[in-house]
């Protein structure tokens, strides 16, 4: 595989890739191509104030009662001005979807605890902890290795 950057600060910018076929790694590039660039922090309101979070720094995001919350590293929950289905076209690939209304930085994660019925829950390094669908669950034993 051959790679040539070329750096002109007068031509339009294009990324063009010749390939055999279609596999997710081109599908990544293509995404991290496409998009407006990872955000590194998403503004976060708490209250009377907002917060600039550092997007490795938090945990989870979920809605609850029709908003969109980010679960920070110190526990505090702040309210985010973007639905989830946003956030998961802008954030990076440590995040994953845990179950239809939350996204976890798979980073953040300190175990997965299990209860007698089956169901798993995704424990983060602040305590908050969420449930894991089973539809999710596959995806997260295939990036966990477990």
């Amino acid at each position: 595989m051959n790679f040539k950057l070329i750096i002109d600060r007068n031509c339009t910018e294009e990324v063009i890739a010749n390939v055999h076929e279609r596999t997710p790694l081109i599908d990544e590039i293509e995404r991290l191509v496409t998009q407006e660039g990872i955000p590194n922090q998403i503004a976060g309101y708490l209250e009377d104030e907002i917060k600039v979070l550092p997007v490795e720094e938090i945990e989870c995001f979920f809605v609850e009662d029709e908003k969109t919350f980010a679960c920070y590293k110190d526990g505090k929950r702040y309210v985010v001005k973007k639905r989830l289905y946003e956030l998961e076209n802008i954030l990076p690939s440590d995040f994953i979807r845990i179950n239809k209304s939350a996204i976890a930085n798979k980073t953040r994660i300190a175990r997965f605890k299990v209860a007698l019925s089956g169901a798993v829950d995704a424990v983060f390094e602040s305590g908050y902890s969420d449930y894991v669908s089973r539809r999710c669950f596959a995806e997260l034993r295939r990036r966990f290795g477990l």
